[in-house]
C-alpha cells in the first residue's frame, strides 16, 4: 500500500489540482499497460523464468486527448508480436472518423455549416468555424512534426515511389506528383520517412526530396529501390553513394512490351529463372543465358536485358534472407492504394496544403500502426551487408551533395 501511495503523494507536491489529475491519470493508464504487458510476456520486468514468453523492446509515445487534457502515454513494445492497449482503439477510431469528416469538409471547401451537419450526423455536438481551423491547425501541426522529425542511426534500404493526383491552380485543374519515400533501419523496422508534392518528376524536384531527407539525418544507405525515372536515378547519383535497384515488377511489364501477348508467359517464365536462383553470380549467368535464348526472335528485349542487367539483379548482391522486399517496389503498393483510395473522395485538391494535411495524416496513422508490427526484416542479415563486396559496376557512380 506504501508503495501505491508514495507516488500519489509526490504527484500532489509537484503539481497543482489541474496537472496533478492528468498526471495521476496517466500514472494510472501507464500502470494498466504495464500490468497488461507483464500478463503478455509472462514475467516481469526484469524477471525471469520458463513462462516468458517474450521480451520488451522500448517504447513508442502515444497521445491521448482527454477532458483533462492531452495525456502522454508510453506504449510498451515487445520483440516478438504486438501490444496496443484496448482503451486508446475506442477514441482513436473515432478520432480518425472525425478528422476524416472535418478534412474531406474543408478541403473541399465544404461550407462550416454543412460541416456541422455531417458531425453531428454522426451523434457528436456541432462544431464552430473557429473549431474546424483549429483542429485543421493542429492536424498540419502533427503533419509537419511527423515529415520532419529527424531520422537517427542507419537506413540501409530505400523506396521511392510517386502517384499522381489533382489540384487547381491558377484556375487550371492540374496533376501533381505526391513522392513518397519509405525506409527500413537496422533495426528491422520499416518507416514513412517523407513526403513531398512537385509538378513532375523531374531531376531538380528529386535532387531537392533527397537532400532534404540527408539533412534530416538519412545516413547508411546502401540501396535505393525505384522504378526507372530518369530524373531520380541522376538525383540519387548526385545525392546517395548508393545501389540503385530498378523496380523487377515495372521492369518484367516494359520488357514484355517487345514481346507478342500469346509468348507473355512463356517469356516471363524464362526470364524469371534467373530471380530463383541462389545468389548474384548464378542470376547473371541465367540471365545473359535466357537473355541469348530470346535474342534471335525477340532482339528489342535481348538488348533492354543487356543494358538493364546490373540494375534488375542489384538486389541479388544483398542479404538473402531481405531479398524478397528488396527487388520492387511492391512494399510501397498497398500504401499507395490507401492513398489513392482517400484522395480520390476528395476527387480535386483546391491546393498543394491539402493535400499534405490529407496525404500526411494518412501517413501518419499508417507509420504509427507498423510500429506496432513485427519487425520488417530480419536484424541478422544487417551485419551481412558489405559494401566492399558489392559489385561496383552495380552501384550508380555517385558524387554526394
Amino acid at each position: 500500500m506504501t508503495e501505491t501511495n508514495m507516488p500519489l503523494i509526490e504527484l500532489l507536491q509537484k503539481h497543482d489540482e489541474g496537472d496533478f489529475l492528468r498526471a495521476v491519470t496517466e500514472a494510472v493508464l501507464q500502470t494498466l499497460m504495464e500490468h497488461d504487458v507483464e500478463g503478455l510476456i509472462g514475467a516481469g520486468r526484469y524477471e525471469r523464468g520458463d513462462g516468458r514468453q517474450t521480451w520488451r523492446n522500448g517504447y513508442r509515445d502515444r497521445e491521448l486527448k482527454t477532458r483533462l487534457g492531452a495525456l502522454n502515454l508510453r506504449v510498451p513494445k515487445l520483440r516478438q508480436g504486438s501490444y496496443f492497449p484496448g482503451f486508446l482503439e475506442p477514441r482513436r477510431t473515432s478520432e480518425k472518423a472525425l478528422v476524416a469528416v472535418i478534412q474531406e469538409a474543408w478541403i473541399g471547401g465544404v461550407s462550416t455549416r454543412r460541416v456541422d451537419e455531417l458531425v453531428q450526423a454522426m451523434g457528436l455536438s456541432g462544431i464552430s468555424k473557429s473549431t474546424v481551423s483549429k483542429l485543421c491547425k493542429d492536424i498540419d501541426e502533427r503533419v509537419r512534426d511527423f515529415l520532419d522529425r529527424p531520422l537517427t542511426g542507419d537506413w540501409p534500404y530505400l523506396w521511392l515511389d510517386a502517384t499522381y493526383l489533382k489540384v487547381r491552380q491558377g484556375g487550371r485543374i492540374v496533376s501533381v506528383a505526391a513522392i513518397i519515400a519509405v525506409a527500413v533501419n537496422t533495426d528491422g523496422r520499416r518507416e514513412i520517412i517523407g513526403l513531398s508534392i512537385g509538378p513532375s518528376e523531374a531531376e531538380t524536384f528529386w535532387v531537392e526530396f533527397l537532400r532534404s531527407l540527408k539533412s534530416r539525418g538519412l545516413g547508411g544507405l546502401k540501396l535505393v529501390i525505384s522504378d526507372a525515372h530518369t530524373g531520380l536515378k541522376v538525383a540519387i547519383a548526385r545525392v546517395f553513394e548508393a545501389t540503385w535497384q530498378r523496380c523487377r515488377v515495372h521492369w518484367i511489364r516494359n520488357a514484355l512490351a517487345h514481346v507478342p501477348k500469346s509468348q507473355h508467359t512463356v517469356v516471363a517464365a524464362a526470364i524469371r529463372q534467373a530471380f530463383t536462383q541462389p545468389d548474384q553470380k548464378g542470376a547473371q549467368e541465367v540471365w545473359r543465358h535466357v537473355a541469348d535464348q530470346l535474342r534471335p526472335r525477340w532482339p528489342k528485349l535481348a538488348t533492354l536485358m543487356d543494358e538493364s542487367e546490373a540494375d534488375v539483379l542489384a538486389y541479388m548482391a544483398f542479404p538473402a534472407q531481405h531479398r524478397t522486399k528488396l527487388h520492387s517496389t511492391n512494399p510501397l503498393e498497398r500504401l499507395n492504394k490507401e492513398v489513392k483510395r482517400r484522395a480520390d473522395v476528395v476527387g480535386i485538391f483546391p491546393n498543394e496544403e491539402s493535400i499534405i494535411r490529407l496525404i500526411g495524416a494518412v501517413l501518419f496513422e499508417q507509420n504509427d500502426d507498423w510500429q506496432s508490427q513485427h519487425r520488417y526484416m530480419q536484424v541478422e542479415a544487417f551485419a551481412l551487408i558489405d559494401a566492399a563486396q558489392i559489385d561496383p559496376l552495380l552501384s550508380i557512380s555517385t558524387q554526394a551533395a
